[in-house]
């Protein structure tokens, strides 16, 4: 007989499982990854404790608090980076002449996350992340101009594009967060960059996997779990 094995999640949107909906164009949970089959399939109790926007500071005070108490975590799946990445555009709108920072600085990022890493594994818990799906700039950018002045924005940005270029910054430290602590990997942007059409596995706004998005992340979610004994065993 296999032993039941917990896992707890913590993320931000994309594990959530948030998409748009189609009908009043606002954001909602339609989770199709398939925590069912994942569970069924490799003996797994998943506790799924993603939130809506969080940042890596927020999840470090989500973590914190578990770990506080009594975990019973054979491993911690983490997935941050998407809002750490994000600007205030708003801000950027209003003052297109001024620097501005992303929501959490990469060191800042780099620096929380790899604590996050080391005190899961302080505690006998095996920590893994995931590094970040692409996005679609241009749905990006036509997404987050609503309502704000695009002139400005793009003024700033200089480069449609820049707004990927940041996001991959951000993916990549991921990695390099992972190499550093010896966490496990889950490469969830590998899955999307494998496929022929990036544009079909988004949302409108560019950055939220649809479901076919969600799939793909199952896919990659069944493949790591059965190339790791630890968790397929």
């Amino acid at each position: 007989m296999k032993i039941m094995r917990k896992i707890e999640v913590f993320g931000d949107s994309i594990l959530k499982g948030i998409q748009i909906n189609p009908f009043n164009r606002r954001y909602h949970v339609n989770n199709n990854i398939d925590i069912d089959m994942l569970s069924k399939k490799f003996s797994l109790n998943i506790v799924n404790r993603s939130k809506l926007g969080c940042t890596v500071t927020k999840g470090k005070l989500l973590l914190d608090k578990y770990l506080n108490e009594t975990p019973d975590a054979t491993a911690i799946v983490m997935d941050y980076g998407g809002n750490d990445c994000d600007f205030d555009w708003k801000s950027v709108s209003a003052n297109p002449h001024l620097t501005h920072e992303p929501n959490t600085p990469i060191g800042v990022f780099k620096r929380v996350y790899t604590d996050m890493v080391d005190r899961i594994k302080g505690k006998g818990i095996r920590p893994v992340i995931a590094n970040l799906p692409p996005i679609d700039p241009q749905r990006y950018f036509d997404w987050l101009c609503k309502g704000l002045n695009k002139a400005n924005i793009m003024h700033w940005l200089e480069d449609v594009n820049t707004i990927y270029r940041f996001q991959e910054f951000y993916s990549r430290t991921v990695e390099e967060i992972a190499r550093g602590t010896e966490a496990l990997l889950v490469d969830l942007r590998g899955a999307f960059l494998s496929e022929r059409t990036l544009s079909r596995f988004l949302c409108e706004d560019g950055i939220h996997p649809n479901t076919e998005g969600q799939r793909l992340i199952t896919q990659e979610f069944t493949r790591f779990c059965a190339a790791v004994p630890a968790l397929a065993t």
